[in-house]
């Protein structure tokens, strides 16, 4: 078929438009974004990135250590994730016609169901917010009650069936009512006892790691809790998306702790590759077949892009890379490299409280310092607004070390560590030695550092 329009050209529309990437979000999208690039720092112009890494129009590399909240585990552009998607798209299936079964679903679900051998069925949708819903949906309706328990602090999502499972109020404000759910202390066994007393208790949904502040759960929990929540017939939900597909150094955080069996578990983000928003609800037989008993309900819950080819094909790509690639064992071995070479610093700067975390999952907590000079400095970034100095340590890496972290939450003196899961030794070195550069200039009381400090409190203050 020949086109009588205009072609559409996509490099010579980024050619003659794409560097008015700021003004346009500034104007048409959240304009709240580039005003916050702009006034950290970080309003830069990547022009192409590969694996672990963005380069600039000058040709410099910047090392990714966030790698877009863990959606990029790979890293970006992985030649068989490319490969795959090219294959898909030249195939030319019939897809999305709602009324047939195609194979690549099927070959998915199977896929990860090797990794959770205790699980029988999956929901594919879009991202990691809806497979939470689906996850909480499923819970209601197979338990038949109405409440989910979440842990404090915990982000599970922004939609409004996941908000109201997010332990943080300063997404939660504004948007009630939402559903009947409660927070327990990540931990609290009590806590949880006492909730499922009252009967009504649907699911406890759950992070192993909890990306805000990355915090484990404690040992021996989540098989306590597994136990508790069965023995008053609700069920366990483990959130995955960020932790799952090896992140921990385990292909499910969960699986760090023997004999833990979630009835419910939620993955997204890195199953991607990086490229076609995917998520994906894993269940037990019972409950989809609970879920979906009949014939007539077979559309009750569904996703108009759930199951599309382009997402199933860079799915399978993501799992077979990881295969063989030893992408979860690199994750273990370049996590506790990382991990031991930050927490060694910890006895030698002040300001340094604690490093923690799984695999390459990894925070760096900032605490008040001893020395008077640098108390002063700290409590006066503490009075404006909590978290200012982990941003002021952000800043410098990218600055002057071209390495891209961010802080782990709001008001938190924090940084989370999450590159693509192929990084290595080099990557490990190349962080260490910039982070022990930052935090030589932020112990000698002077210099860039401070500066941009005073210009963050100032921030603060005007935006109270």
């Amino acid at each position: 078929m020949t086109s009588t329009s205009k072609e559409f050209d996509l490099g010579r529309l980024l050619a003659e438009r794409g560097g008015e990437r700021y003004e346009l979000h500034a104007r048409h999208l959240n304009h709240q974004l580039p005003r916050m690039l702009h006034t950290i720092g970080f309003d830069k112009v990547y022009e192409r990135a590969e694996g672990a890494y963005f380069w600039d129009a000058d040709g410099n590399d910047y090392l990714d250590m966030l790698a877009g909240f863990g959606v990029m585990g790979l890293g970006r552009h992985h030649p068989v994730v490319r490969k795959a998607l090219h294959d898909v798209l030249d195939a030319s299936l019939a897809d999305l016609t709602r009324f047939d079964c195609q194979p690549l679903p099927g070959l998915l679900a199977e896929q990860l169901l090797t990794h959770s051998p205790h699980l029988d069925r999956v929901f594919f949708g879009n991202s990691g917010t809806e497979a939470v819903e689906t996850a909480l949906k499923f819970a209601r309706y197979a338990t038949g009650r109405p409440r989910v328990l979440y842990c404090a602090h915990a982000f599970h999502g922004l939609t409004t069936g996941s908000l109201s499972v997010n332990g943080e109020t300063g997404f939660r404000d504004g948007f009630a009512p939402l559903l009947p759910d409660t927070a327990v202390p990540l931990g609290d066994l009590d806590a949880l006892r006492a909730e499922l007393a009252r009967g009504d208790v649907a699911a406890l949904i759950v992070e192993p790691v909890q990306g805000k502040g990355v915090h484990e759960t404690p040992p021996g929990y989540l098989r306590a809790a597994q136990e508790l929540l069965h023995r008053h017939k609700a069920l366990l939900i483990a959130d995955e998306v960020q932790t799952g597909l090896g992140r921990t150094g385990e292909f499910y955080a969960y699986q760090h702790e023997e004999g833990v069996e979630p009835d419910l578990v939620c993955v997204a983000k890195a199953l991607s590759g990086g490229y076609v928003p995917v998520g994906a609800t894993l269940g037990k037989d019972w409950i989809f077949k609970k879920v979906y008993s009949s014939m007539d309900r077979v559309l009750v819950h569904s996703a108009s892009f759930g199951s599309n080819a382009q997402a199933m094909a860079a799915g399978l790509a993501v799992l077979a890379v990881m295969r063989d690639e030893k992408v979860v064992e690199n994750a273990r071995v370049t996590g506790e490299l990382l991990k031991s070479r930050l927490a060694a610093l910890v006895d030698r700067y002040e300001l340094l409280s604690e490093v923690r975390g799984r695999g390459l999952m990894v925070g760096i907590e900032f605490g008040r310092p001893k020395s008077l000079k640098l108390r002063s400095r700290w409590t006066m970034l503490q009075a404006a607004r909590k978290g200012l100095f982990a941003q002021m340590v952000v800043v410098p890496l990218l600055q002057k070390h071209r390495i891209l972290t961010q802080v782990s939450g709001d008001h938190l003196e924090v940084i989370k560590l999450i590159p693509p899961l192929t990084v290595g030794e080099k990557e490990v070195d190349r962080f260490v030695a910039a982070f022990t550069a930052v935090m030589d200039d932020a112990h000698s009381g002077g210099g860039l550092m401070w500066d941009f400090g005073r210009t963050l409190v100032k921030q603060a203050v005007a935006n109270r």
